[in-house]
């Protein structure tokens, strides 16, 4: 009962907070996943519940997608997060970057996530310090950007943050934003899970349905919470709701903790 509990509070607050910052749900639901299931379980289970809400996302947010960022940003994000993916698959035993203990735990920190950390960082800083406030990434940055978030996430699953850290200074408004996130999102989780995620599936026990079903239900109820305080939040709220989250998922790749 304790798992159904976590659980479904972990997905319900991620989904929330995913709905407005584009990211999150699934880093910080697979660590807790891992808890209480082998990590091939985790995995999949996060997959499909990161999925499903993204297509409730796309639903309730889709319409406000600006078309054309999602064909400058989301075609090159998609492409390059197939690349992404099967490169994971050719080199899923990368060697760990660093390793240390804590509290007798060992944690391991592996380049790529390391990478991503960084890059992370300089997102957010350029949200946090006020001389970046003006800056914006203009269209012809677009492809760049998708194909930056878009490898990294088939490469090691974490392509919301650099996707949202990229869109949220392209100058969209907040419903835009949301929306064309929700749109890329769903895309790339297709196509990345369609890459590696098909033979995790098989680790999924009947067993594990009901609670996977309560951590789906969970994240849906989020989803629509989110989209009701859609109106009641205000762009710069998102901002900054994307920076702190920025920062929180960089160190926890960084520390080995993601």
């Amino acid at each position: 009962m304790t798992s159904y509990l976590i659980i479904s509070m972990t997905a319900f607050l991620a989904a929330v907070l995913t709905f407005f910052s584009g990211f999150g749900l699934g880093t910080l639901l697979a660590p807790v996943m891992m808890l209480f299931f082998p990590a091939e379980v985790a995995i999949a289970m996060t997959g499909i519940v990161h999925l499903i809400n993204n297509i409730l996302k796309l639903f309730l947010t889709g319409k406000h997608a600006n078309k054309s960022v999602v064909l400058t940003f989301g075609v090159p994000a998609i492409v390059a997060s197939f690349v992404g993916a099967w490169i994971l698959l050719q080199i899923s035993e990368m060697p760990v970057f660093f390793s240390y203990q804590i509290w007798g735990r060992d944690m391991n920190v592996y380049p790529v996530k390391f990478i991503i950390a960084i890059l992370l960082m300089i997102f957010a800083l350029i949200e946090i310090i006020p001389y970046f406030k003006k800056l914006q990434f203009s269209q012809k940055w677009m492809p760049f950007g998708g194909i930056l978030s878009g490898f990294f996430g088939g490469l090691s699953g974490t392509q919301g943050a650099l996707r949202s850290a990229f869109l949220i200074r392209s100058g969209l408004s907040k419903a835009a934003f949301i929306g064309t996130t929700a749109f890329v999102s769903t895309m790339v989780d297709i196509t990345r899970l369609g890459v590696y995620s098909g033979g995790m599936i098989r680790h999924i026990e009947i067993s594990n349905i009901y609670i996977l079903l309560a951590a789906v239900c969970s994240a849906a109820a989020g989803a629509v919470l989110g989209n009701q305080l859609l109106k009641k939040v205000t762009i710069d709220f998102v901002k900054n709701a994307v920076a702190i989250l920025l920062l929180v998922i960089a160190f926890g790749l960084a520390s080995g903790l993601l």
